[in-house]
């Protein structure tokens, strides 16, 4: 008897340190986002250029949109732009019908031609280029697209510089809310961040009508914003 009340008093013994340790309360703590945002000139244009071509069998306009693609292709290679900066986005081969009310009230359909687009997506890394680019684009057959996009080859430095903001902003904003509170901030706990940019807005061509000598484009600036997460230890 004497031996099993023993045994029990130990193990209650060794036991209590565990119920001890789990019911002490958890470190108080505060949570506070920060923002931060750095700009930068973008060093690349992005183009989407089609073109599209016609013609009353599939193969005349496969043909004719083939002749146009080449040649934009070969200005572009004129113009500086690499290889690797030229990549083709699609082509589509689609039929053209012409739909005749009949006086039955259904309809008659009858194929008039066929439609062939080739998109290219072209880089353009000389951004005084991108005018004259677009242009002889123009000049030489493209006829549909015309979307410009300006972003940044590498822009880890940007987003380094937002980052630094961002830390700062949670320090401030945490030193503001614990003197509110009346407690003391203390040490940091754990940062986490998430990186994101406005998206970029690309600039709409106007309509291809006629080419003008060079066409105008802007380049600005590009914003890259980083949102972190800072959770300090409460004193």
């Amino acid at each position: 008897m004497t031996k099993k009340l023993l045994a029990a008093a130990l193990a209650a013994a060794i036991a209590l340190p565990a119920v001890a340790h789990a019911a002490e309360p958890p470190p108080r703590r505060i949570v506070v986002m920060g923002e931060g945002e750095a700009t930068v000139k973008p060093d690349i244009a992005l183009l989407s250029l089609s073109v599209m071509r016609e013609a009353a069998t599939a193969r005349e306009a496969l043909d004719a949109n083939n002749k146009a693609m080449a040649d934009v292709i070969a200005a572009m290679k004129g113009s500086g732009v690499a290889d690797r900066d030229l990549q083709t986005a699609g082509v589509q081969i689609n039929p053209r019908y012409d739909f005749q009310n009949k006086p039955d009230g259904s309809q008659e359909s009858k194929l008039v031609a066929y439609q062939v687009t080739n998109s290219l997506s072209v880089r353009v890394r000389d951004l005084s280029k991108t005018g004259e680019i677009l242009d002889k684009s123009v000049s030489l057959g493209v006829n549909q697209g015309g979307g410009v996009t300006f972003t940044n080859d590498d822009p880890s430095a940007t987003l380094k510089e937002a980052r630094k903001k961002a830390v700062a902003d949670a320090i401030d904003r945490a030193k503001t809310l614990t003197e509110a509170a009346g407690v003391k901030l203390g040490q940091v706990m754990e940062i986490s961040d998430v990186a994101f940019r406005q998206p970029p807005v690309p600039l709409a061509a106007k309509a291809f009508d006629r080419a003008a000598e060079a066409v105008p484009v802007e380049a600005g600036e590009n914003s890259y914003r980083v949102q972190v997460n800072v959770t300090f230890e409460l004193d």
